[in-house]
């Protein structure tokens, strides 16, 4: 299956002592979410501090504060690199693909495969990274799930009706709400077996049993 979210990669930055230059201010704060995500791919990793991220930037917990008001801000950023990424894959999708179940299909293997491609976003994602965080992070992650339910529904609707279906709306609601889950659950496995488990293991016999 060909991979759409090959490009939406947050890759961490190291810093080079030898070559190090001072970033302008909107190169900073990439910088800073850049090696908050690097900190997240570490398997096990605890819950990130200021102090810790500060530490791996080799600057001071003020430069930070500089840059976000709050740690959540920090996490903000992640999400909303999570949202554009995904959601534009989305509308690509849905531009290119006339067929409602390739489209449906192809969501749920675009997502997968940019969490993978993203181990620190899959843990945003399915919220393990935001424990203990401010509770308006996670809510915000629950509404992304709601709208990529919302957009699967709508696709599934469709090929329900076309089916010939009695029901389609409850039909569409409960093969949206399958697809979910199984989304939900590959990302959780892939970040509490410390990134082994991929989600893409079996993509395409497992959508073909899901979205038949």
């Amino acid at each position: 299956m060909q991979d759409p979210a090959s490009e939406s990669v947050l890759s961490p930055v190291t810093p080079d002592p030898k070559s190090r230059k001072r970033p302008k201010p909107g190169e900073r704060r990439v910088q800073i979410l850049q090696t908050l995500a690097g900190m997240l791919e570490q398997p096990g990793a605890e819950r990130i501090t200021t102090a810790a991220l500060a530490a791996k930037l080799e600057v001071s917990e003020a430069a930070l504060y500089r840059h976000f008001a709050s740690k959540a801000q920090m996490f903000e950023g992640l999400i909303e690199f999570i949202e554009q990424s995904v959601f534009t894959l989305v509308n690509q999708i849905a531009e290119r693909e006339i067929e409602p179940l390739t489209r449906s299909r192809k969501l749920v293997a675009m997502v997968l495969q940019f969490a993978e491609k993203n181990p620190g976003m899959a843990r945003v994602m399915v919220g393990d990274a935001l424990v203990f965080e401010n509770d308006r992070l996670q809510e915000r992650m629950n509404q992304f799930f709601d709208k990529l339910e919302a957009d699967l529904r709508q696709n599934l609707r469709e090929l329900a009706s076309a089916a010939g279906a009695a029901t389609p709306t409850v039909d569409a609601q409960v093969r949206a709400s399958l697809a979910l889950a199984f989304i939900v659950g590959r990302l959780q496995r892939f970040a509490r077996t410390g990134f082994k488990r991929l989600p893409s293991e079996h993509l395409d016999a497992s959508l073909a049993v899901i979205l038949a």
